[in-house]
């Protein structure tokens, strides 16, 4: 009987996804990880681990399967906060929950439940594996999108390797959220009706603000709105010599000057802010909501624009160096000059959209069809070939 240690996260899609392993065989077991001590900047009526752990256990009672807790914290704080910290001060966004998968779930959280005699790990996902194989017989492993549209949780897992991948399953990837929530209550799990979790992964629910002030020290700086009609590249777009020069051209972040706009109000640091962001600047009196389309943390300014149609924050092309590139499908990497046209998307939940990559000496360039709006530093952008993910990289 294969061994399978399943990451109960005392929500409803582990929970569901525990029990379908049993109903397929596996002897499984159920390992919590608690990833934070600090419970100062949770909200603690909202998704805090020691109700999730409680919950946790009371499945896997139900299941009858054994449960034990790992405190993985230590890891978590140097691998995804201290991280998250040197991004934010440098005017990057990172992307917790990408971060959370490769280097705790897929990585750390992998090697105890191997240590454990695990054949594979298995986790509440919505997403599928599948399994190519040549006439050899050597498996190539897809990443497959999750058959519910709404739900497909394949852009977090858009780091994973194909090590990783053989190791893993996804029981839930076939089966859509109202399907998972049927079971259990059908199985009278104590999860069936649980509110998902907003949280940074496996913290709870943070207030991001709080949580970024108790390292990044609040600094008072000018909020400036620089109207549609400042161009959005400071310069006359030269004659190209070829692709690449006109990718690198057009991939270059915006360069704002105080004197191209003016100052409306005041923030508390920089680097408290992300490009696309609304919410937080508290300056009234425009038509349209201000966002901001750029923040300097050198100078401690942040640029605004009025309304979703300011041109300051759409970007057609985007880059990715080759120390940040991954290659989920390494057999499908692109070698210099190559180009390949694949769908994409640079968040979670987006709708996937027409791209091509382009191949150079120092990395990848992403050339959507449609500009993107809010293009940040710091995030991943993930690219498919129809439902399948074959690699991803952060953005530079």
């Amino acid at each position: 009987m294969k061994k399978v240690v399943i990451g109960l996260s005392g929500g409803v899609d582990s929970s569901v996804a525990a029990y379908l392993l049993k109903e397929q065989g596996y002897d499984v077991i159920g390992l919590f990880m608690k990833n934070w001590h600090d419970d100062s900047v949770t909200i603690s009526e909202e998704c805090p681990w020691l109700e999730d752990s409680n919950d946790a256990l009371i499945v896997a009672e139900k299941l009858g399967i054994p449960f034990q807790t790992v405190d993985l914290s230590s890891e978590y704080k140097e691998r995804i906060v201290d991280y998250m910290f040197r991004e934010y001060e440098m005017g990057r966004t990172p992307n917790p929950d990408v971060l959370c998968n490769r280097e705790i779930k897929f990585d750390v959280f992998m090697k105890i439940a191997l240590q454990l005699g695990a054949d594979f790990v298995a986790t509440g996902h919505y997403c599928r594996k599948g399994v190519l194989s040549d006439e050899d017989g050597n498996e190539t492993y897809q990443l497959l999108a999750g058959k519910d549209g709404n739900k497909d949780q394949s852009y977090f897992l858009c780091q994973l390797s194909q090590e990783q991948l053989s190791k893993t399953l996804f029981p839930i990837g076939g089966l859509t959220k109202p399907q998972v929530r049927e079971i259990a209550a059908k199985m009278d799990l104590v999860t069936a009706d649980k509110k998902d979790s907003q949280g940074l992964c496996f913290i709870g629910k943070v207030r991001l603000p709080e949580f970024l002030q108790q390292q990044l020290k609040p600094k008072t700086g000018k909020i400036i709105q620089v109207p549609a009609t400042v161009p959005v590249y400071q310069r006359e777009v030269p004659k190209f010599e070829n692709k690449a020069e006109e990718l690198a051209f057009f991939a270059e972040k915006a360069s704002y000057r105080v004197e191209d706009g003016s100052i409306v109000g005041k923030h508390q640091g920089a680097h408290y802010f992300t490009k696309g962001q609304r919410k937080g600047l508290n300056v009234g009196g425009t038509k349209e909501p201000l966002f901001v389309i750029e923040t300097d943390v050198n100078e401690n300014i942040i640029y605004t624009g009025e309304g979703k149609s300011h041109p300051g924050l759409y970007r057609r092309t985007l880059f990715v160096k080759n120390e940040e590139l991954h290659w989920v499908r390494p057999d499908l990497s692109l070698e210099v000059d190559e180009e390949r046209s694949v769908l994409a998307r640079i968040r979670y939940r987006q709708e996937l959209q027409k791209a091509t990559l382009y191949k150079v000496d120092v990395g990848l360039y992403v050339d959507f069809e449609v500009a993107q709006s809010a293009i940040q530093e710091g995030q991943f952008v993930a690219w498919y070939l129809a439902d399948e993910l074959i690699g991803s990289g952060v953005i530079s």
